[in-house]
């Protein structure tokens, strides 16, 4: 007996020393948080009423008739007052305050603080949308004591433990009720658990019912209560428990839960809102609202029905709110795009240990932009639904995928990544990781490598005609157009514009391919491509990513700004670790990168993109290329506006023909998504050495807008080229002009 009382002893002094050792040194592991590019507010922007109210319930602002809190606002005719709350940035913090904005005609005419000050320009809040958290997926958002409405531990005291304040961490009374129960049913079906006992369950023990785990539970419960305030406990519990599951990530803390359930932090909450959190502490996920709501709804309002009795409310405070919805997010609050998550995790795994960036509560501030983001998979998503009910007309059963990166040229930021037609699906992002065939997207870079020699330039005719080549194994490659028809002599811009396969690999082949080769790597190609012929129609396989910094330089006018998801990492004290500036290098020269642009809008006008126009705004000016790979496996499109380039392949996952061209796949999810963003034309004003001019998209000679009989296009040539005029331009009707018209008639009928 002795024997056993001291093994009993040190047993209870080993677990004492364990539980006030790890607690006095708490330290929970928590994940990076990543947060999307702020939007910047100023006089001028062209943004409407309606878009900043969509971007304030983004951030689950909400719509108030009196402005009473951080987290809402207020709409009077043609302005907005928005109650901002205090917000961490990369570079700074920003209290909590009033901001008044007046929108006009052209956007936001008028920004001013809560004294009526004018203000330049400020930030919203940069939204959360993911967290990197350990391989056991725990998540949590650390809050304050100052951080926690003081209703909520009333109600936890009066629902979950009424004796928290008198305990010493367990309730004998509670505890033998329990365990009478347990030995009437012959198992363990109640626990009779404190607020202290339920804390030390989830922050050192398992979720094992025996008898021995509730011995453990019971002591370590004690000490805990014999060495720590009560405050010190609260402030624990609401920290540490367990409140539910968002696929392989664990809810933690009612702080992260606050975000997850009704979008918004801890202190907002109202009565309702808060008797629902302490409704699922009995069980996530019997209490789940959004699986099981009647049953969660019946148990808030026994929740509120015990606060009344306990006089922590109002009695008619209670019914009110019994009256109000559970008020949960559709969703999972927060919007989290694990495709542009893969990005960041990748970016930070080179500078950051495994550890750090899953439990040292880094904040990563990237360049995600959630607007675009968002319209990225919508129109992706609605394009590839229509394409499907055109397969499936023709008996193809599968359904087709895509993949979308969107970038802005100047910077480099990368603002929205779709990995695959359901965007919350956290698998195979196919654009970072699909390498497919890029087929005609390289002909941009063919003929920009050909403008270098110094040999050609936009108008320089060229030959369409019947390739054959012989191969190191003996065999002959012979190429086709597309049509499968042969063109004769074209200029340069038609032979981009068009895809002329016949023409291009003509081109390529005088050229070489190792200088196409080393254009691709100096524009950001990761590995050197084989250099066979069947290179120059796109037998190179890259995710499209990679084609996104590729066209990126095009783009920029020759500049290469390696692509950036990660902006900023800050610590969790808010120190700044590490910046990602922007790193510029000129790859080509400006004159001939320009070329290569005109001729690019020449592409949306008279060639590949020209079905974009009926969806693009009118007068719209971009630029771009499609792109096909063999038997018609991949479709692409890649083109750029003022403001966004957009890359879109669209094809299925095992590499069946899809019977789409880039024009008839990827290009109609590219024009709705640039439709929708609002972006400004693409506008490039001429480099030193190159002048626009006119010339007849048919035969490359000089021709003037009004010429008859001709297509006229403008086009960056080098400055002094001399273009030979078109045969019986502004003289008149001659047997020439008759056949120049008779070539446009049947150019149109083609196309």
């Amino acid at each position: 007996m002795l024997a056993g009382l001291a093994g009993c002893g040190a047993y209870i002094y080993y677990l004492n020393l364990l539980v006030t050792h790890r607690f006095e040194g708490l330290r929970w592991t928590l994940p990076a948080h990543v947060y999307a590019a702020p939007m910047d507010l100023y006089v001028g922007l062209q943004l409407s009423g309606s878009q900043l109210e969509h971007e304030l319930q983004r951030l689950s602002y909400h719509p108030v008739p009196d402005l009473e809190q951080p987290g809402t606002y207020r709409v009077t005719g043609n302005r907005i007052d928005v109650a901002l709350r205090a917000v961490q940035f990369a570079d700074g913090s920003r209290p909590a305050t009033v901001l008044s904005v007046t929108f006009g005609p052209a956007g936001i005419q008028d920004l001013r603080d809560s004294s009526g000050r004018e203000v330049p320009v400020t930030r919203l809040d940069p939204l959360l949308i993911g967290s990197l958290f350990p391989v056991d997926g725990v998540d949590r958002i650390v809050v304050t004591p100052q951080d926690v409405p003081p209703l909520l531990p009333a109600a936890l005291k009066a629902v979950e433990d009424r004796t928290f304040d008198t305990n010493r961490g367990v309730d004998p009374l509670a505890m033998l009720r329990a365990l009478w129960v347990d030995l009437r049913s012959r198992r363990i079906e109640e626990g009779g658990s404190t607020l202290t006992q339920q804390l030390v369950k989830s922050y050192f023990l398992t979720n094992r019912q025996t008898l021995g785990r509730k011995v453990r539970e019971a002591i370590m419960a004690v000490s805990l209560a014999t060495h720590f305030s009560k405050d010190d406990l609260m402030n624990a519990y609401i920290n540490e428990i367990f409140l539910g599951q968002d696929g392989n990530r664990s809810i933690h803390g009612f702080g992260l839960a606050s975000e997850f359930y009704f979008g918004k932090p801890l202190s907002e909450l109202d009565l309702p809102q808060i008797a629902t959190l302490v409704a699922i502490v009995r069980g996530p996920t019997y209490y789940d609202p959004r699986s099981h709501a009647q049953r969660t709804l019946a148990r808030r309002n026994l929740v509120l029905q015990i606060l009344a009795q306990q006089g922590v409310i109002k009695p008619d405070d209670a019914q009110i709110a019994q009256r109000q919805p559970l008020g949960v997010t559709i969703g999972a609050s927060g919007a989290y795009y694990p495709a542009y998550l893969d990005l960041v995790r990748r970016t930070l795994q080179s500078g950051y240990p495994q550890k750090e960036l899953t439990e040292a509560g880094l904040r990563v501030y990237t360049s995600l932009d959630p607007r675009v983001q968002e319209l990225a998979g919508q129109s992706l998503d609605a394009e590839l639904r229509l394409l499907d009910k055109r397969r499936m007309r023709h008996r193809v059963n599968e359904k087709l995928e895509g993949a979308v990166v969107v970038t802005s040229p100047q910077s480099g930021d990368v603002l929205a990544i779709v990995g695959g037609r359901n965007v919350d699906f956290d698998g195979f992002n196919r654009a970072l990781d699909a390498n497919r065939s890029i087929g005609s997207l390289i002909k941009p870079f063919i003929y920009l490598t050909a403008l270098e020699t110094g040999r050609y330039n936009a108008a320089t005719v060229i030959q369409d005609q019947p390739v054959s080549i012989k191969l190191a194994n003996g065999r002959y490659w012979r190429p086709e157009n597309f049509t499968r028809h042969n063109y004769g002599p074209v200029p340069v811009v038609r032979a981009l514009a068009e895809s002329l396969n016949d023409a291009t690999v003509g081109v390529g082949m005088e050229i070489g391919l190792d200088k196409i080769s080393a254009t691709l790597q100096r524009f950001g190609l990761q590995q050197a491509p084989d250099q066979v012929p069947a290179m120059l129609l796109g037998s190179i396989d890259i995710p499209p990513l990679e084609v996104a910094q590729l066209y990126n330089g095009i783009a920029d006018g020759g500049f290469r700004t390696p692509l950036r998801a990660v902006r900023a990492v800050v610590s969790a004290d808010g120190k700044p670790l590490k910046a990602y500036p922007l790193q510029v290098t000129q790859v080509a020269p400006s004159a001939q990168v320009y070329e290569v642009q005109s001729m690019m809008e020449q592409v949306m006008t008279h060639g590949t993109g020209l079905p974009a126009l009926s969806v693009l705004p009118p007068g719209l000016v971009t630029a771009g290329k499609s792109g096909t790979s063999s038997q018609d496996r991949d479709s692409w499109f890649a083109g750029f506006s003022g403001g966004a380039l957009a890359v879109v392949w669209v094809g299925y996952d095992h590499y069946q023909p899809t019977g789409l061209t880039g024009s008839e796949g990827a290009l109609p999810v590219w024009a709705h998504l640039m439709a929708s963003l609002g972006t400004t034309s693409f506008v490039m004003p001429p480099p030193e050495g190159v002048t626009d001019t006119w010339i007849d998209y048919l035969t490359g000679m000089a021709a003037q807008p009004g010429c008859p009989g001709a297509v006229p296009v403008q086009v960056a040539l080098p400055t002094g080229t001399q273009v030979p005029p078109m045969p019986g331009c502004g003289t008149g009707t001659t047997a020439a002009t008759l056949f120049q018209r008779a070539g446009q008639l049947l150019h149109r009928l083609v196309h």
